[in-house]
């Protein structure tokens, strides 16, 4: 162990540090052995099965939540079969906007409304209100399928009596389960509930096109709609631009979609972008991400070029850190609200041109095909920067 000065002052007076020497770094070890890491199964008991489809059939208006973990190949695979049995939507839950995530579209008022809310390996977090009511009605009964014991315990002291069931397993093996054994439930409250989650508000429809004016952020998703083919995968940012493109597109069909994922921590996407194209050769990679984003790693274009792994950024430029801007106008009003601001017009293009990678600029919302056209078909890593209206999320509502 070893001490230094810090602005932060502990208990005792110094903020720790560990310090690993070199041999120590260096040194050789046994691995561990094959049945100390082999994965351990576990399944949901038929019991717990039997129970839950039992609860399900008799609720009324159920909600079913899958966690992050559910966000893999296997595992949207499982989602789909689930749905496809049940006939109920599959709400997959990866955002730390939670129940505000405009991904759930017109979805979240339902959340008030549901009798039975179901938890397939996500945790009752602050994503979730911790489950209090509201906005959950204090009448919904739970019910949690989680690997980690700890979770379970936590959800068990937050929910009391409103948690009806929970069971340790896996979230697949869970969800594999009950899509074998489900029958179609519910029907009407599952047509409003895939109506909900495939809400656009109507006015969105004229800002298609090429209309004047800034270039609104929903007009930035209509023009990227038609360049999301099969198999493709999208990856989002976070911030307000990331919560617009949430909203407006979804992951392809045998793609996958990234997001920044519950943490909330932005600047994720250009390695993610790289990631993907290493991981999937031959798969078109999307990312979308806003300028203060496009910042924190735009030196890893060079990187991209080096290793001849291609993609196409989106920059949303609103000259702005909007999410933090958005909150302080929320929370202390226009006068107060500072420190927010970038330079306008950052040219982003030029830098990713400059580490060898293919550049755009759209000024306008009638250069977006053009520019998106141009990108794809460098077949290099490209960043097509456009200058957008600096708005806040969207909340939608049906009705």
């Amino acid at each position: 162990m070893c001490s230094a000065p810090s602005p932060w002052r502990g208990r005792a007076g110094r903020a720790p540090c560990i310090s690993l020497p070199t041999d120590v770094l260096e040194a050789e070890a046994a691995p561990a052995p094959a049945e100390d890491i082999a994965p351990r199964e576990m399944p949901l008991s038929p019991e717990s099965a039997a129970a839950l489809l039992n609860m399900l059939a008799a609720a009324r208006r159920p909600l079913l939540c899958a966690g992050p973990s559910l966000n893999s190949p296997a595992g949207r695979a499982a989602l789909a079969g689930l749905e496809a049995a049940t006939g109920l939507p599959v709400l997959l839950m990866e955002s730390p906007r939670g129940l505000r995530d405009p991904a759930l579209r017109a979805a979240t008022p339902l959340f008030a409304e549901a009798d039975l809310v179901v938890l397939l390996g996500k945790a009752l977090d602050f994503t979730l209100g911790f489950g209090r009511t509201p906005p959950f009605s204090p009448e919904a009964r739970w019910a949690v399928l989680e690997p980690e014991a700890d979770i379970l315990a936590r959800a068990a002291r937050g929910l009391g009596a409103r948690l009806a069931l929970c069971a340790v397993c896996d979230p697949l093996a869970g969800v594999l389960a009950l899509a074998g054994l489900a029958a179609p439930m519910h029907a009407e409250w599952a047509a409003g509930l895939g109506a909900a989650l495939a809400f656009h508000p109507p006015a969105w429809a004229a800002l298609a096109g090429a209309p004047s004016g800034p270039i609104h952020p929903a007009t930035l998703g209509h023009a990227l709609r038609p360049w999301l083919r099969e198999d493709d995968i999208l990856v989002i940012d976070g911030g307000e631009i990331g919560q617009w493109m949430q909203a407006m597109l979804v992951a392809p069909k045998g793609g996958a979609r990234l997001i920044n994922g519950v943490a909330g921590a932005i600047g994720a996407a250009l390695p993610f972008a790289i990631a993907a194209s290493a991981a999937r050769p031959g798969q078109r990679v999307l990312a979308l991400m806003g300028d203060g984003t496009f910042g924190f790693h735009m030196a890893e274009f060079d990187t991209a070029v080096r290793h001849n792994l291609p993609f196409v950024a989106v920059v949303g430029n609103d000259a702005c850190w909007n999410a933090e801007h958005q909150i302080q106008l929320r929370d202390y009003g226009a006068p107060r609200a500072h420190g927010c601001d970038l330079a306008p017009a950052t040219r982003y293009d030029l830098v990713a041109a400059a580490l060898g990678g293919h550049g755009e600029f759209v000024q306008t919302a009638g250069e977006l095909v053009p520019a998106l056209e141009r990108a794809f078909a460098s077949g290099q890593p490209a960043c097509v920067n456009v200058l957008i209206a600096g708005l806040a999320a969207p909340i939608m509502r049906m009705g």
